[in-house]
């Protein structure tokens, strides 16, 4: 079999390794001739320059990538092809859906699984994982992934996967940018909502565009959002089955009233999936956070709370809980001027220090010019290193609360692992 992938943005690279991996042939193209080629599964390949300015083809045995143009033909010849779900709703994609060539209509037995979906703007990856260490606690086989953000393997990888598995439960992160794509590829039987946050408006543009395109994704399905949850009366009147859940009132680990609230999605689903509540209340009791979400490392005094929030609300739903003398917050990328709303949220809890580090880019001089902009009137830094964010760190742990987060899920893993070292190495000595 043979599948074109067209767009190699994230998932677009995931579906390249994921249908290599599967045994598929694969042509992958993007006309981006720049297109950051990091993580994808590039075999041995012989590299033709077509012309240095324009065009790259990269050929091996089971892997075409043309950079800078499309061979039609090469499309043509394929099986099925993948598209990036940003393409969705556009006269390709559209083309594609009536000859049923999408990849998602080519291996169809994932729509054949109990399926649920978990998308919002904050809290997806958490609530996924409380989800599924519950649902396989009670004995069912799941299979998880999605969005290539929560760092799953990306959709495609989904529909390859659930062909060869023998699954009980398909379980979906949506990622908000791609509920369209998600509700054509996937048959979804229960749907959650974490929030309805700040992020994203650069594709959503407003907060009522972004609740219409909840609107159609909940269309007919049963759904689950929280009690309080601003337009529940719209989504009452799309989806087939409401169910409203509330914070969770046992004990957890994790920190935080919004993984109450995470913890309160995830046994809300349950009981309506009849797991018993013994199997609900042990396995969240144990659940840890996952890596790169918030949690909390003891630094000398210091509690040292580090993950990403990469938005306003992520931000501000921590800020409201604890007092931190020091925020340190990764950059976003230099076009995603939006995400700088995280330093207005900053700058209003008023740290005696913000730090700033490269996050998704190097974009410093931005962020300054944003802090000064709001009248910050604290101490601003600017580092480049994991070393200079640790030298701050001990000369900060001395006070009662420091707070690493902002942009950049990977740079913020590695922080979060040298962190969780030097924790674990104080304690041992005490």
């Amino acid at each position: 079999m043979k599948a074109a992938v067209i767009g190699l943005g994230v998932e677009g690279k995931k579906a390249v390794n994921s249908l290599l991996n599967h045994g598929w042939e694969v042509y992958a193209t993007d006309l981006n001739i720049n297109v950051d080629l990091e993580g994808l599964n590039l075999p041995r390949l012989s590299m033709n320059m077509l012309d240095s300015e324009q065009t790259v083809s990269i050929v091996g045995d089971d892997l075409t990538v043309d950079l800078g143009f499309t061979n039609s033909y090469a499309v043509e010849q394929c099986d099925a092809i993948a598209i990036s779900p940003s393409m969705f709703g556009g006269a390709f994609a559209e083309k594609l859906l009536e000859n049923g060539y999408l990849l998602s209509d080519v291996v169809n037995k994932h729509k054949e699984l109990f399926t649920i979906g978990i998308t919002g703007t904050n809290g997806k990856t958490t609530t996924v994982h409380m989800l599924k260490n519950i649902l396989e606690n009670a004995g069912k086989k799941v299979l998880v992934g999605g969005n290539g953000g929560g760092g799953f393997s990306g959709y495609y990888d989904l529909m390859l996967e659930a062909e060869n598995g023998d699954y009980d439960i398909l379980l979906v992160e949506v990622c908000d940018m791609t509920l369209d794509f998600c509700k054509y590829c996937f048959d979804f039987d229960f749907i959650g909502l974490t929030n309805i946050g700040n992020d994203h408006m650069d594709v959503h543009k407003t907060i009522a565009n972004y609740k219409n395109s909840l609107v159609r994704f909940f269309d007919g399905t049963t759904i689950f959002t929280a009690f309080n949850q601003d337009f529940n009366s719209d989504f009452k009147e799309s989806a087939c089955k409401y169910i409203p859940y509330f914070e969770y009132q046992d004990e957890l680990k994790v920190y935080g009233k919004f993984n109450l609230l995470n913890a309160g999605l995830a046994a809300a689903i349950s009981k309506e999936l009849k797991v018993p509540k013994d199997v609900i209340k042990s396995t969240l009791s144990e659940f840890k956070a996952v890596q790169g979400r918030l949690d909390v490392y003891k630094i000398n005094d210091a509690c040292v709370y580090v993950g990403k929030t990469d938005n306003s609300d992520a931000l501000a739903s921590i800020l409201s809980e604890k007092d931190f003398y020091a925020i340190f917050i990764g950059t976003p990328r230099h076009n995603e001027e939006h995400r700088l709303d995280i330093l207005d949220e900053a700058v209003k809890y008023n740290p005696e220090v913000i730090v700033l580090f490269p996050g998704l880019d190097d974009t410093l001089d931005i962020a300054m010019y944003r802090l000064n902009s709001l009248g910050y009137g604290g101490n601003i830094i600017t580092v480049n290193s994991l070393d200079e964010i640790i030298e701050l760190v001990a000369e900060y742990s001395h006070e009662d609360a420091i707070l690493i987060g902002g942009n950049g899920q990977d740079v913020i893993i590695n922080i979060q692992e040298r962190i969780k070292l030097i924790s674990e190495k104080l304690s041992q000595k005490t």
